[in-house]
């Protein structure tokens, strides 16, 4: 969704310029474009650390590609386990380990299944959380600050290019020309802040709040599990959590629903 939406915005300028008559041409002056997109940059590492830029850098990829999933396959997984760990008991669940892909509940099996304290489990879990969590919002803020870095850049692009026209008020011939040049670094500070900086931020600020309600998600229920719960008591628990399934049912068994057809009878 990202690039979709940046594409469409960018479509929209062009169609703006393009029904106004003018040059996309004109727009794309290097000079303008090279203060802004690298002085932004470079003023946005000035203003925090190595490891941010770094994680900014890879948090790019998940930027566009987005979280795989959802709370409903995360729900499924944990009952599975819950009604293996009622069945076989918790050691069981140690086979599951080498196949589990999510590393955050492939840890939290091993740790089960090692017979960690339960208190322990929920530090080490949530610490795991808060932890995540810190790390993605470094990476939203990264972008988020070259979003407000931009169009004072390009504001900055514009009174240098404006000095230049002061020097030439003897030609008053190239004037024009010299004027719509200079703004074009402030069009491109509003752009590349509105079109590409703020959105990549906030894309990356809503999927760390996604993930992290995920984590929270498998937590309590990793928590249930080795406390023994019944498989149906941890679905309407994590259902009661996860906002995108907490609407659904809980799936009926053949057993389930034969079992409240005597009930509503005698009611």
């Amino acid at each position: 969704m990202l690039i979709i939406g940046i594409l469409i915005a960018f479509a929209g300028l062009y169609a703006m310029i393009t029904l106004e008559g003018a040059h996309v041409e004109a727009l794309l002056l290097p000079a303008p474009m090279i203060l802004v997109f690298g002085a932004t940059i470079a003023i946005g590492l000035a203003g925090g650390t190595v490891r941010d830029a770094k994680e900014a850098v890879r948090a790019l990829p998940r930027a566009l590609r987005g979280l795989k999933g959802s709370s409903e396959d995360l729900i499924v997984t944990v009952v599975g386990y819950a009604e293996k760990a009622r069945s076989e008991g918790l050691l069981a669940l140690e086979d599951a380990v080498a196949e589990e892909k999510d590393p955050f509940l492939r840890q939290a099996l091993q740790n089960i299944a090692d017979g960690t304290d339960a208190e322990d489990l929920r530090i080490l879990m949530e610490d795991q959380v808060a932890t995540t969590a810190s790390v993605r919002r470094t990476a939203a803020r990264f972008y988020t600050t070259l979003g407000g870095y931009a169009p004072t850049v390009g504001i900055v692009g514009t009174v240098v290019s404006l000095t230049h026209v002061l020097e030439k008020l003897d030609e008053p011939s190239t004037l024009g020309p010299l004027i719509a040049a200079a703004f074009v670094a402030t069009l491109w500070g509003l752009l590349s802040a509105n079109f590409i900086w703020l959105p990549i931020g906030a894309r990356l600020q809503r999927l760390a709040e996604i993930e992290v309600d995920r984590m929270t998600l498998l937590t309590e229920g990793m928590l249930a599990v080795q406390a023994g719960s019944p498989h149906h008591l941890v679905e309407e628990r994590l259902r009661a959590l996860a906002p995108d399934a907490g609407g659904k049912r809980r799936r009926e068994k053949p057993g389930d629903k034969a079992a409240a057809e005597p009930a509503e009878e005698s009611a």
